[in-house]
């Protein structure tokens, strides 16, 4: 009898600690987890889940050569967001954020890095909300990189400029020693003189100029991924004509050039 009373003691405090176990992750689904279905609470129709991607266009550029924590940034929606089949999120919406890190790219090693947070959405209609998001994805046309995790953009690496403006510091300077030796009457030693000190003058320009910034510029185009659910009444998201904005709106910035950060000569050499 006691074997059984004990048996049956242990059976409940596993099927306990089994049932804390199967709870902890519905207290967690606060905390970052993406439920399976988002309901609305009460007093609310239309719930946007976290993690839904809102197509933006840069009103204003941002750059890490002056950028600081704390500036503003300012999109505006592209594409219509659909919710079960009803346009939640129109274009012409109005979204605004901050810069939450900046950090320039080193003078001989290390990449810019820029870190954006999505704070605010206005929709055509007047309503607003407060919101958490960041970058999802970027403009495929920009040289900048985007770390989807951290939601971290990155410049590209200037390694290959680098190079390219040794070697033709490098060329240049032959060049300059030939024609000098030539007229001296030592062509060789000219060449060597002359290769020695353009590469000399490449590698100190490295050394004294910065890797490339990492820049979004205006009209770039990118998608805000929603880092919180947003909620509505079917009266919030009533609106006139819901694609009117997009067939208004003309875009004639050409977005970001793609060939911004690559070499077009190391300029004249210092002697």
């Amino acid at each position: 009898m006691r074997i059984l009373t004990i048996g049956l003691i242990g059976g409940l405090l596993a099927a306990g600690a089994f049932a804390a176990e199967d709870a902890e992750p519905a207290e967690s689904q606060g905390k970052g987890l993406i439920p399976r279905e988002t309901v609305a609470p009460e007093g609310f129709d239309i719930a946007i889940p976290r993690g839904t991607r809102v197509p933006l266009v840069l009103i204003n550029s941002i750059s890490t050569k002056n950028a600081a924590p704390g500036d503003r940034i300012y999109l505006e929606s592209v594409y219509p967001v659909v919710v079960d089949g009803r346009i939640v999120i129109p274009p012409g919406t109005y979204v605004s954020g901050s810069v939450t890190s900046s950090t320039r790219a080193g003078r001989v090693k290390g990449k810019a890095e820029l870190y954006l947070l999505f704070e605010q959405m206005i929709l055509p209609n007047g309503i607003i909300r407060d919101l958490v998001g960041r970058v999802g994805s970027l403009d495929g046309r920009s040289p900048e990189n985007l770390d989807r995790e951290e939601g971290k953009i990155t410049s590209e690496s200037g390694k290959g400029s680098d190079t390219r403006r040794v070697a033709e510091t490098t060329v240049t300077g032959t060049s300059i020693g030939a024609i000098a030796g030539a007229v001296g009457g030592n062509a060789g030693a000219g060449v060597g003189i002359g290769a020695a000190a353009g590469a000399a003058v490449g590698v100190a320009s490295v050394l004294l100029t910065r890797g490339p910034e990492a820049v979004l510029e205006k009209g770039a185009q990118l998608d805000m991924m929603l880092d919180r659910d947003l909620y509505f009444t079917t009266e919030d998201l009533t609106f006139e004509d819901p694609l009117g904005a997009s067939r208004a709106r003309v875009d004639s910035s050409p977005g970001p050039n793609p060939n911004r950060n690559k070499s077009v000569g190391a300029g004249p050499l210092p002697f």
